[in-house]
């Protein structure tokens, strides 16, 4: 079973042993968007579920990515600054976003496990 959790915006979470929550784009979201070529980082901050809080743009598009649920980031991936690649690479590995701690944890299980992202992506597509 994947640890993973997903929205239905494509992006994914994982669970971190300190607590704390990484971000990523989808494999889908990315193919979607074709070659990266920016990513703009968040601000180490409080956000609120939604908001926008980063920026990917590709040869084909710019997307925001959104915070999945209120907390507040700890840390961002400094390595797209120099190499936005990373995503089109490793997605779900080395191309993450940021690291954040959830105001309120329980939330997590409320966003879509493996199956039910992958009958989305299925529906859509």
């Amino acid at each position: 079973m994947s640890q993973l959790r997903f929205t239905a915006e494509h992006e994914w979470l994982r669970a971190e042993a300190d607590g704390s929550y990484t971000v990523g784009i989808t494999a889908f979201a990315q193919e979607a968007l074709g070659d990266v070529v920016f990513v703009q980082l968040p601000e180490l901050a409080r956000y609120t579920r939604n908001a926008e809080v980063s920026v990917v743009e590709s040869v084909k598009a710019a997307s925001s990515i959104n915070m999945p649920l209120d907390g507040e980031i700890v840390e961002v991936n400094p390595a797209l600054d120099d190499t936005p690649e990373l995503v089109n690479d490793s997605p779900l590995g080395r191309g993450w976003f940021f690291r954040f701690v959830a105001a309120n944890p329980a939330e997590v299980d409320a966003l879509l496990d493996q199956q039910a992202y992958d009958n989305l992506i299925s529906a859509a597509g």
